[in-house]
């Protein structure tokens, strides 16, 4: 089976593409990307807060609706990545990125800020990960596949890294809006051109198309492990968002120093990378949905047990790494089970129906945490994950019928 190729890319055996430029342009792009879109909001907070006479649970509204919005559009998006192709619709939603940021800037009234907030969530979905891993996919040789998605998200991890620093000198050095239109300058300057020079065209997805295998988004939907996946994927979700809310908040009730609870909180970033890593190795091995319920297990225990063992040091900071090894594992689980499960052909439209209400327990689950004390939200989180865990391993169990599925 031959592919054709683009400078994007390497032969690598079998005649499949590896495409090692893409892979790098992505982790640029999502780096800054979710630098720009996402991590800005909380430093800049309390600035704008200030600025527009409101409160900080007023000016966060905006990102729900940013949130909210992308979840909205993920089925549209999926349908027209698999129709085709990535390079003007992440090109068109790099550039509606810009300019949302750009007015963002401008705003005056929370009406202003939710409006700018809705197109920064249809940015989001249009050019970060899952538009980018929907690309990758389409490209990449299943056995380079999962090295593939693991170097975007280990480069793009660390964006709240560089972005939460850069946009408080930013802001420190020109104020919260001049800070916005230079970050809207970077996007605009690295997001734009990488994807309109990078991402292959439609022509020559079109192309590939017509050597890529799989199931419908009909048939995965007929698939009870379709359902099981969705289930464990949602209930994941739930958790790692409302324990991403309350640890700090339990840390320093269970009596640690602010210094500390921030210290132990920060590990989760760290732990993400360690985490997708060593998903990543052992699932050469046992497979990606064996090694992703294996992980969802432990986080389960360490969520769990919070509560008893978080008063000692020792004890929070064992359950906290333990929590925090499964903290990023699936932002590659998802994409690799699904692909590896229901083929290429339709792998957008198809992870785009899991997008849509995984990230709708993304926005709500924090809320619904808010609402209980920690030390029933922690167990309830740790449930989640073991309930994730065991539906993973029934998918995992349940062939998706007698088709055969060539990659």
């Amino acid at each position: 089976m031959s592919t054709t190729l683009t400078p994007a890319t390497t032969r690598t055996g079998g005649g499949r593409a590896r495409p090692r430029r893409l892979v790098a342009v992505f982790a640029v792009t999502q780096t800054i990307g979710y630098g720009v879109l996402y991590y800005t909001f909380s430093v800049l907070l309390a600035p704008i807060a200030a600025d527009l006479h409101s409160t900080a649970a007023h000016v966060t509204i905006a990102l729900t609706v940013s949130v909210l919005a992308a979840a909205g559009a993920a089925i549209p998006v999926g349908r027209w990545l698999d129709r085709h192709g990535g390079r003007a619709l992440m090109t068109a939603g790099s550039l509606l990125g810009v300019l949302a940021v750009a007015a963002w800037s401008q705003v005056r009234t929370l009406t202003q800020l939710y409006a700018v907030f809705a197109a920064i969530g249809l940015a989001s979905a249009m050019s970060l990960y899952d538009a980018a891993f929907s690309v990758l996919i389409a490209v990449t040789d299943p056995a380079h596949r999962d090295g593939s998605l693991l170097a975007v998200t280990v480069v793009a991890g660390f964006a709240s890294s560089i972005f939460f620093p850069l946009t408080a000198a930013l802001t420190e050095a020109l104020g919260w809006r001049t800070a916005l239109l230079a970050l809207a300058g970077l996007l605009a300057a690295t997001a734009v051109p990488a994807h309109l020079a990078a991402v292959p065209s439609r022509s020559v997805h079109a192309a590939r198309a017509r050597n890529r295998h799989g199931r419908s988004a009909r048939e995965a939907f007929r698939d009870n492990g379709f359902w099981l996946l969705a289930a464990a994927f949602v209930l994941h979700t739930a958790a790692v968002s409302s324990v991403s809310v309350l640890l700090v908040i339990y840390l320093r009730q269970a009596g640690h120093p602010a210094t500390v609870a921030a210290s132990l909180a920060g590990l989760l970033g760290v732990l993400s990378v360690t985490g997708r890593l060593t998903t990543t190795a052992l699932a050469r091995r046992h497979g990606m949905t064996t090694v992703t319920a294996a992980i969802f297990t432990v986080q389960a225990f360490g969520a769990a047990a919070l509560p008893y063992l978080g008063p000692s040091l020792a004890g929070a900071a064992a359950c906290v790494i333990a929590f925090g090894i499964g903290f990023g594992v699936a932002t590659i689980a998802r994409p690799a089970i699904v692909a590896h499960r229901y083929g290429t052909a339709r792998y957008a439209t198809i992870a785009a129906s899991l997008t849509l209400p995984t990230t709708l327990a993304k926005a709500g689950a924090p809320l619904t945490a808010a609402l209980l004390t920690p030390a029933r939200a922690l167990p309830l989180a740790g449930l989640f994950c073991l309930i994730s865990a065991a539906l993973l391993y029934a998918a995992g169990r349940r062939p998706p019928g007698s088709t055969h599925t060539k990659q």
